[in-house]
């Protein structure tokens, strides 16, 4: 990626000529590749790459946002004029805080090893054809196995109106396995997704035949679940993605994109005790090569460890440079974007709850009679009142402090700020789980994450 860096600053003066209190470009060019085997067959191999420019021009309070995929300095010249001929009348001006200035180049901290994307690459196949063996020979009832691998690569290069100019290499590489298992018309399914920050590296050093066993056990494990009891009770959330209810229910609405509009009950609560003492929740997008780490956020803010909750008090909020100046809270290094088509705004990194002490068998015992959750699946939320609901993909019903047996159809029901002052032991088994997160500035990689939680009581839907 080469543009002329004259052109560049070029634009930015005239943007502030235009009236602009601020200005800053985005470039972006970024190569995706993924190979799908399914049921022994290759099923798709595809390879893009994309590029474009966004521009952001802030004008007293207002943000406004364009980008192109053409890097003529005409075309970056009508972009300027154009939003800056959409700035509204007046506006209520913003302190956007102290600059950003200097020359960075990042991508220390996350090297990729092994460029996906070199054509002297190999593995992949191999790789996947393991995995595919691997699941089938688990049971007889194994009836559809699929693997990928993907693997993004973006190089980025920000500057804006204060002097900053950053560039960074930011390489993912993710391994999925789906399995399906089915027996007597019943079926269910296992998935594991181990991703990192790093090359292609990163697949050839995975067991990808034990991702592939695990998805495969658990499918087949789930066939002979009986139903799952309905009403409230306690839960052990197991950990790893058991996270993602955090992540969902809590995270989005500890977001300075949430807060600045007071669509989340966290507004106005910094410093208020708003779930148990036992548990402190981080958001860490310094974590080397874990899924959603950054050397620079999407604004050119280096990024650091927030934490979020400590001992049960709420201390601070996820915040992008317009959402801390609107909201009155220091900048942490959460601006992020899918790509160069979207403005940046706060957003989660790796963001988890601490580990804490106890034992899963010491939380088993003290819960009595109950569900453990050991894996979440998919569900959805609602950011502004925090109310989720959740699927079990893996859940066995707990009898006096032991397990007594795999049921399944289970959800987890409520709204996350009532659950965290809920939550009375945290366990010692933390783990984190790459995802993909989307809001108003597209998909991102996320990680999220938890040690095993025991919550007395979650709402469980079921069918018993």
């Amino acid at each position: 990626m080469s543009v002329d860096p004259a052109r560049l600053v070029r634009v930015l003066d005239a943007a502030r000529d235009r009236g602009a209190d601020f200005a800053e470009l985005f470039l972006e060019e970024t190569a995706f590749s993924s190979l799908l085997l399914r049921d022994r067959r290759i099923e798709s191999a595809t390879a893009s790459t994309d590029f474009g420019i966004g521009l952001r021009m802030i004008f007293g309070s207002q943000v406004l946002y364009g980008h192109t995929s053409r890097e003529s300095e005409d075309a970056l010249l009508r972009m300027v004029d154009d939003l800056a001929g959409a700035r509204p009348k007046d506006g209520s001006s913003l302190d956007l805080g102290d600059p950003l200035v200097g020359k960075v180049r990042a991508g220390s901290v996350h090297p990729a090893m092994v460029d996906p994307h070199d054509p002297e690459a190999d593995g992949r196949m191999e790789a996947l054809r393991r995995a595919d063996r691997s699941a089938r020979e688990v049971s007889d009832r194994i009836a559809q196995v699929s693997s990928t691998v993907l693997h993004r690569r973006s190089r980025i290069h920000i500057l804006n109106s204060e002097g900053l100019d950053v560039s960074d290499d930011r390489t993912w590489t993710r391994f999925t396995v789906a399995v399906v298992a089915e027996h007597q018309g019943a079926r269910q399914t296992g998935n594991e997704a181990p991703g990192e920050r790093r090359g292609l590296e990163f697949l050839l050093g995975l067991d990808v035949e034990g991702q592939a066993r695990k998805a495969a056990e658990r499918a087949v494990r789930m066939l002979d679940a009986s139903p799952a009891p309905a009403g409230e009770m306690p839960v052990l959330i197991g950990n790893g993605f058991g996270g993602v209810i955090f992540h969902e229910a809590c995270g989005h609405p500890l977001e300075t994109e949430a807060v600045r509009r007071k669509a989340t009950p966290f507004a106005g609560r910094v410093g208020e005790l708003v779930a148990h003492p036992c548990l402190t929740a981080i958001d860490d997008g310094t974590i080397p090569h874990a899924w959603g780490s950054l050397d620079f956020d999407d604004e050119g803010t280096p990024t650091r460890r927030t934490v979020l909750i400590r001992d049960g008090v709420l201390e601070r909020f996820l915040s992008d440079r317009v959402g801390a100046a609107e909201c009155g809270v220091e900048r942490t290094g959460s601006a992020r974007r899918e790509s160069y088509r979207y403005a940046p705004v706060s957003r989660m990194r790796n963001t988890y709850i601490a580990a804490g002490s106890s034992g899963v068998e010491e939380m088993l015992a003290s819960m009595g009679d109950g569900l453990w959750a050991v894996r979440m699946g998919g569900g959805s939320v609602n950011p502004a009142t925090g109310e989720f609901n959740f699927a079990v993909e893996e859940g066995y019903l707990v009898k006096g402090g032991k397990p007594a047996g795999a049921v399944r159809g289970a959800t987890l029901t409520g709204k996350g700020h009532e659950i965290m002052p809920r939550i009375r032991m945290v366990g010692s088994d933390l783990e984190l789980a790459p995802g993909t997160c989307g809001a108003s500035s597209g998909l991102v990689p996320v990680s999220v994450g938890q040690p095993s939680l025991l919550v007395d009581p979650i709402l469980v839907g079921g069918r018993s």
